[in-house]
């Protein structure tokens, strides 16, 4: 065991690079990228450091080229799922009490790896497997993830440090301990980060993990695999399944061990998770922790005294980053009638700049999303648009599955405010604008915080301090993370803490200390230095 109060390195945010023409980042990423597309893997389970192949295999293709195959992934049997959950048991006792800061070294040299030798690598596998444009992949997949990874270790420290009063007489002190037991790590397509940051978190505080990333990202998180096995994550602390998620969920629940669910992604699943849960509680030999961050229904606001230039932008980026694919991305806007001639002139110039295509051609602001079920949800509600009266597409509404899945970033207009996009979380590039009388502002502000069950992101735009004190306090219980003057999308670790309640979660925080605390259970210890030796105290003298 060490000896010594170990100061672990500042955290920095890292630095976004720029891929600009000629840089050599670009042509790294570019070359890795054709590499990779020209090659086949096959990706097998992790269990206990060992690679299981167990010949049911699904394949791996770009949603931008969905004809091409780049490999393939093996599916867990149920007996698989088990052997995760023993294996992580097993795993637990020497990981849990491995001293912190031998954990925090392991996950501060997965941070360095993705900075230097695996960047390129995992920026181009997110381009490849989730179709985003190289300051998508990057400011995701490399500089998100290293801040986690990097703050993480900040933060826990921090909790460590967090200790209660002692006396001359006694000395009290808080072990933070693992959760006993294993931890579900359940991660979504759209972040790399994401799906490396839920089970590292957990695994950072000494517990064991079985995860199950989305079918749709296994060839991203293969990288992650390698990232953690080269940064010396022990066998056994983080076990990766894939396949069907009914069965390996319900196999997880089932366990008397289970104790905790780290999770992002559908508010609908999230929901059937907790209900099981619910159901399974008498078996478990603990309260599991039940951590989720889910949908979005995110809005914009402006003010008649907002910049109208500024409105659109906040659009344009806040909807369509990503294809609209951010649980945080703004898919309903409500801007006020004497603004929505200017907006509206610069949202449409924008949406017809945008170019549309494979993320390898760094031209493409916009790629495609994820498969097809999406595209044609997606297409489903242009379509609905395009034949319901009060609602028109004033930009966009086209789209093309043919090589991959091409929705056009799509803007629709409606003179309900509770016409079904502006209701319904589409998880795409579409973004409904209502447009209200100037007067109506604070009425306005209610029907924001009324519409939607979820409350993840949303933004105002004004240059009235009031307007903005009064959208602030009006707003407090629809948005988690609440911006002023800027779109509703880009938490920064560090920074902005993300996550929301009502329907999008339990809002613990992901990129803060908050979220930590989720993983350990505080044992209180008090140590006497003289024990009485009398159990009688002083007022029952004579």
């Amino acid at each position: 065991m060490g000896k010594g109060f170990f100061q672990v390195p500042t955290a920095l945010n890292e630095t976004v690079k720029s891929y600009a023409p000629g840089t050599p980042e670009r042509e790294e990423v570019l070359a890795t990228y054709k590499s990779m597309y020209n090659s086949s893997i096959d990706v097998p389970l992790y269990i206990n450091g060992e690679e299981i192949r167990t010949g049911d295999t699904g394949t791996m293709s770009p949603p931008h080229d969905h004809q091409h195959i780049l490999g393939t992934y093996h599916k867990a049997e149920k007996q698989h799922i088990q052997k995760a959950i023993d294996t992580a048991l097993e795993a637990r006792e020497k990981w849990a009490n491995l001293a912190w800061e031998q954990r925090a070294a392991i996950f501060l040299r997965a941070a360095e790896l993705i900075a230097g030798p695996y960047r390129a690598k995992i920026n181009a596998s997110t381009m490849l497997a989730q179709s985003k444009n190289i300051f998508q992949a990057e400011i995701d997949a490399a500089c998100e993830f290293i801040d986690f990874l990097r703050f993480n270790v900040e933060f826990m420290t921090q909790i460590y440090e967090d200790q209660p009063d002692s006396t001359s007489a006694s000395w009290n002190r808080l072990e933070y301990r693992p959760l006993e037991g294993f931890i579900y790590a359940i991660t979504p397509f759209n972040f790399t980060a994401i799906a490396g940051n839920l089970p590292a978190s957990a695994a950072l505080m000494g517990n064991v993990v079985v995860w199950k990333p989305s079918d749709s990202q296994i060839y991203s998180a293969k990288v992650i695999v390698d990232i953690f096995k080269e940064a010396g994550v022990p066998d056994g602390v983080i076990n990766v399944v894939y396949g069907d998620p009914v069965m390996i969920t319900d196999t997880v629940l089932a366990s008397p061990d289970f104790s905790g669910v780290h999770f992002t992604g559908s508010t609908h699943v999230f929901k059937d998770i907790w209900a099981k849960i619910g159901t399974n509680i008498h078996n478990y030999k603990t309260y599991p922790r039940i951590v989720g961050e889910t949908g979005g229904k995110d809005f914009i606001i402006a003010h008649p005294s907002a910049n109208a230039k500024q409105v659109a932008t906040g659009i344009t980026r806040g909807a369509f980053e990503f294809q609209g694919q951010k649980c945080s991305a703004a898919s309903r806007a409500y801007i006020p009638k004497s603004l929505w001639a200017d907006v509206e002139k610069f949202l449409i110039e924008d949406v017809k700049s945008f170019k549309m295509g494979s993320p390898e051609d760094m031209g493409n602001f916009i790629t495609a999303v994820i498969h097809e079920g999406s595209f044609d949800k997606l297409a489903k509600y242009i379509d609905q648009a395009k034949n319901d009266s009060g609602v028109k597409v004033i930009a966009g509404g086209n789209y093309d599955k043919s090589k991959g899945y091409f929705i056009e970033p799509t803007v629709l207009l409606a003179e309900d405010p509770k016409y079904t996009t502006m209701c319904t979380e589409l998880f795409g590039p579409v973004v409904t604008i209502y447009v209200y009388e100037d007067d109506q502002w604070a009425e306005t502000l209610k029907l924001v915080d009324g519409t939607s069950e979820y409350a993840l992101t949303g933004a105002i735009f004004s240059t009235d301090r009031y307007a903005a004190a009064e959208a602030t306090k009006a707003l407090e219980n629809c948005a988690g993370n609440f911006y002023i003057n800027d779109k509703c999308t880009g938490a920064v670790v560090g920074q902005q803490p993300f996550g929301g309640a009502r329907a999008s979660g339990t809002n613990d925080k992901a990129g803060s200390y908050l979220n930590l605390l989720r993983w350990v259970s505080p044992r209180m210890i008090k140590e006497t230095f003289v024990s009485p030796a009398d159990y009688r105290y002083p007022f029952l003298g004579e």
